[in-house]
This record gives C-alpha cells, structure tokens and sequence, in this order.
C-alpha cells in the first residue's frame, strides 16, 4: 500500500489557526444558535476533533516505537511513547461530548440549520 501525502506544515498551521479563531469567536459570547453547527463537526463523534487527535497520538508513539526498535530506547523516550499513549487514550475519551451536542441540538431546534462555508 502506498504511503499516503503527508500534509504540510502549512495545512497543519491553517487547522490550528481555524481552531483559534473558534476559540476566538466563541469568548465573544456568539448566541447559541450560531455556535452549535460550528461544535458539531468539531465533536463529531466519528471524526470529530477528540477521535482524530487520538488517533494522531496513537500513530506518532507507534511510529516512534518502530524506529526505537532499531535503536537502544533511553528512559526519557520510553516515558515519551507512555505519554503520547496515555493523553491518546483521555482524548478519545471526550468524543462523547458529540451526545451532549445533540441534546443541545434537541434544545435549541433553530441551531440545528445547515453549516455555511465560507
């Protein structure tokens, strides 16, 4: 199987910057409505942020364990591969706050519209 594109260091900058310009957005008190369809990807269940940041932390501790193996692994890079497992692991935990988007959902029926792009 061909390895797939890895995305730019750009691409990644322009996601995190998306997300800070939400974060953004969000501490000027927008009204419910407005907020709910821009929550929803972002917690979406099956690929919402928690799931592929999880899964993003999986794969670097699994890549950096394969390249360890040929290598003698220190304490400090051992404690590393735990570390990135460990945060993988509480991260996924939160993709069921997509339940909770849609009890708000439930709550605020006019926030259920259709996301704009831009």
């Amino acid at each position: 199987m061909p390895h797939p594109a890895p995305p730019s260091a750009h691409q990644i900058s322009q996601a995190t910057n998306t997300l800070d310009q939400l974060k953004h957005y969000l501490r000027a008190e927008p009204p419910v409505p407005d907020t709910l369809p821009l929550l929803t990807p972002l917690l979406d269940e099956n690929t919402g942020v928690p799931i592929l940041l999880g899964d993003i932390l999986r794969d670097a501790a699994r890549v950096v364990t394969q390249r360890a193996a040929n290598h003698p692994m220190d304490d400090d890079v051992r404690q590393i591969i735990l570390g990135l497992r460990e945060a993988a692991r509480e991260i996924t935990e939160w993709h069921a706050l997509h339940w909770d988007i849609q009890r708000l959902n439930s709550t605020f029926p006019q926030a259920s519209g259709t996301l704009t792009s831009h």
